[in-house]
């Protein structure tokens, strides 16, 4: 045991201190994120409007970012990675402050739906200088890593804005702006420009054509979509519905249930991470699918919550495997440059986040609970099914990624 905890710390000592700056980013983002989940919609029906114009406020976030990746990419071309994200954690800070501010449902709508431009900055910005800053042979616990900060936040996020919700419904807005604004800050600050100027782009990358037709990319990105329509937009909107309606419990067991399945998820990416590195992307993928696949189809049939919370844990480690693997490949595929892959690949996730609550609600209220789930499900093992076509292995170090920042 003593062994293992020694080869963990070793692991996470080698990598690099941006990997550990993106960490710190990513937590400070997740936080300010989490911190409106309770507020959003009630500020919003503080205006005097419906549930439907309530969701149009989350949803226009999720466009924006999806229709500015591509720019984001484009981007990368010009400037470095770390003004990229440092510029696009500014301006979800500023439009943040705008949305607290706001005086009247457009004004909130279109202030919430700009920071989803700054969204896509950041992470696409921070993905790429993430697989640029390591090996081939790092990506997965790098990915993990980075993955880590994001889960924390998250948990403590919706937490404390229930906390600020006391103080007043705009609290959280100025507190996610403020966490922001130290966020893009410590980045400028902390993250390490290209020692040669314009080396960001100077080296060419694998064109995006090719990078397309890659079955690692491609099984990648289809893993991504499973995993928005399941992970971010399915069980966020269903199981809510099934913890109140189907186990007549109230809605905050959903959330402790949500809680110690996010808790099972950070321990097991540290694992996850070096099996992704050591054993590869495929095994991971196919396994990671099949894991999330199956135990996303249990979920409708769960009779009770202690069982529901069990399928959960099981879910989180099979998530846990397919929040490292898939970054990793499409490192591999892409190369060090890679923006426009990695933009493509972000995009097929919230494509699966957009859509898959729409359809799975439209599924659960045509035929059934389990009819929405499995939906999901069989996404989730097409995706493993197409990682069996990923070359076997792991790559080997590339060495123009050595000395590059």
């Amino acid at each position: 045991m003593r062994g293992r905890v020694r080869g963990w710390v070793r692991d996470r000592s080698t990598l690099p201190r941006d990997v550990f700056v993106l960490a710190l980013i990513a937590f400070s983002v997740a936080v300010g994120f989490g911190v409106l989940v309770p507020v959003l919609p009630v500020f919003a029906k503080s205006f005097g409007i419906g549930n439907l114009e309530a969701g149009a406020v989350i949803s226009a976030f999720a466009l924006l970012r999806l229709l500015t990746s591509p720019l984001a990419a484009r981007l990368l071309r010009r400037f470095s990675e770390r003004a990229v994200l440092a510029t696009g954690v500014f301006v979800v800070a500023a439009s943040s402050a705008a949305a607290g501010l706001a005086q009247s449902y457009p004004q909130l709508l279109i202030m919430r739906g700009l920071g989803g431009i700054g969204s896509a900055m950041f992470t696409v910005s921070a993905m790429t200088l993430l697989l640029r800053s390591v090996p081939a042979t790092m990506r997965g616990r790098a990915a993990g890593f980075f993955q880590s900060g994001f889960l924390l936040g998250g948990m403590a996020g919706p937490a404390l804005g229930s906390l600020l919700a006391t103080i007043s419904l705009t609290a959280p807005f100025f507190f996610y702006a403020a966490t922001l604004a130290v966020a893009g800050t410590v980045g400028l600050a902390l993250l390490r420009p290209p020692v040669h100027a314009g080396a960001s782009t100077s080296r060419p990358g694998v064109p995006l054509r090719t990078v397309l037709g890659d079955a690692r990319f491609q099984a990648a990105c289809a893993t991504n979509f499973a995993q928005g329509w399941n992970a971010f937009g399915v069980r966020s909107s269903l199981v809510p519905v099934l913890v109140v309606e189907s186990l007549h419990r109230s809605p905050a067991d959903a959330g402790i249930a949500f809680a110690i399945a996010a808790v099972a998820q950070t321990l097991a990416l540290g694992p996850a991470g070096r099996f992704v590195d050591t054993i590869g992307r495929r095994p991971a993928m196919i396994a990671g699918g099949l894991i999330c696949g199956l135990s996303a189809a249990a979920i409708a049939f769960a009779p009770d919550l202690w069982v529901l919370t069990g399928v959960f844990v099981i879910f989180s480690l099979g998530a846990a495997l397919l929040g490292t693997a898939p970054a990793a490949a499409v490192g591999d595929a892409a190369g060090p440059n890679s923006g426009q892959p990695v933009a493509v690949f972000s995009m097929c996730a919230d494509i699966g986040a957009i859509i898959g609550p729409l359809v799975a609600g439209a599924l659960a209220d045509a035929f059934s609970m389990p009819a929405a789930f499995a939906v999901g499900a069989v996404l989730l093992i097409m995706s493993s099914a197409l990682a069996t076509r990923m070359p076997p292995g792991v790559p080997e170090p590339e060495p123009a990624t050595k000395g590059t920042r």
